[in-house]
């Protein structure tokens, strides 16, 4: 145990039913609380101006939470390893992944321009605004660009912290920073293709995929069900084995996704439903509807479609979301998302995971891919 922590729940033993992930991810928060508290300690006796500006914002914004998909898929991992008893490790290893999720978000959000953020206004757009209400000189909106960059960028080390600390108290530490190394590499390298397919005018369903798996379906289901079965001291097979069932499960989410990009409700999901085709951003549900439009001689669905110059007008929106639908591209996606998400029950049975960890698992999924009772909903 390094320093004074929360006491968290055990994943067995003791008085009642055994602990969930659903229990996971509401003592994850306590977690975070804990560990953020000190660490926004540590920040305001480096620069009490910078931890009210920037460390404040990041320490809420992280606490607000989403789906916490990923707490729940770790503790998964861990389970269908065969870990049990205390699950401090699993707790603080979900937490760094929070913290790195609010880099993530921050990050994207920036890139792509988004004002809005689980239900309130995106980091980089309220910074902008503490700037204007403050007559600060200069541009507001580059200044919460830029104070925004440096949200991220602690929010990542706030998370490598985590991280390490944990890594260095565990004795499968090493098995679990490589997961961890590993993930950051392909989340970075995903948003890098997400950028350049953009610059690139990009409509290829391959490109799609490739975008889709390293940004999100590696970060939100594989790499976590990895790094909790890494704190079970896992075997190689069991590993691959989560890695491909957490690979469709997280295409199955970011496909979801997708379709809440086009067609979702901002008071359901926390952000806004034309911010992907505004700017015509790859996804894999764009890209099929070029294939479908092209296929089928829909000219007018090809032209709408199209790569354009500048930022699509809301009229056009409209007619993209009807061209999307009128090719079949919507069903598509949807039959896409069923058929990934029954592979990746099958890979996650193929670990011997105990039936209660796999329906677990089967509801995680099912939520993850929209076909759940929480079906839509705020980002993860």
């Amino acid at each position: 145990m390094l320093g004074l922590r929360p006491a968290v729940p055990e994943a067995d033993g003791g008085v009642g039913a055994p602990l969930t992930a659903l229990d996971a991810t509401e003592a994850v928060g306590t977690v975070l609380e804990h560990w953020l508290g000190a660490a926004l300690d540590r920040t305001r006796e480096t620069d009490a101006l910078f931890a009210h500006d920037v460390a404040d914002r990041v320490s809420a914004f992280a606490q607000r939470g989403g789906k916490r998909l990923r707490t729940a898929f770790t503790w998964c991992g861990w389970r269908a390893a065969g870990g049990s008893g205390d699950a401090d490790a699993v707790l603080r290893t979900a937490a760094a992944l929070e913290l790195l999720q609010a880099c993530a978000l921050v990050h994207d959000d920036v890139m792509d321009g988004s004002v809005l953020r689980r239900g309130a206004p995106a980091l980089h757009v309220d910074l902008a605004r503490k700037h204007w209400a403050a007559g600060m000189s200069g541009s507001p909106e580059s200044f919460g660009v830029s104070a925004a960059v440096l949200a991220g960028d602690l929010a990542l080390a706030w998370a490598d912290d985590l991280l390490t600390e944990t890594a260095l108290a565990s004795p499968h530490g090493a098995a679990l920073h490589r997961e961890w190394q590993a993930m950051r590499g392909e989340m970075v390298a995903g948003q890098y293709r997400d950028l350049h397919s953009q610059a690139t005018d990009s409509s290829g369903v391959d490109e799609a995929l490739t975008v889709a798996t390293l940004k999100s379906a590696l970060y939100t289901v594989a790499r976590p069900l990895a790094l909790g079965a890494s704190l079970a001291g896992a075997d190689e097979r069991t590993l691959d084995t989560l890695r491909a069932a957490g690979r469709c499960a997280g295409l199955a989410f970011q496909l979801r996704d997708d379709l809440l990009g086009a067609f979702g409700d901002p008071a359901r999901t926390g952000k806004p439903a034309d911010d992907d085709l505004r700017s015509r951003k790859l996804t894999y549900l764009l890209a099929v509807a070029v294939r479908l439009a092209e296929a089928r001689g829909d000219g007018e669905a090809a032209a709408v479609l199209a790569p354009g110059t500048g930022q699509r007008s809301p009229r056009t929106v409209d007619r993209m979301r009807a061209a999307l639908e009128r090719v079949g591209a919507r069903d598509m996606v949807e039959e896409k998302i069923a058929d990934l998400a029954s592979r990746s029950l099958r890979h996650f049975a193929a670990t011997g995971a105990e039936p209660a960890v796999r329906r677990e698992f089967a509801e995680l999924v099912a939520r993850a891919s929209g076909n759940g009772p929480h079906r839509g909903g705020e980002d993860a």
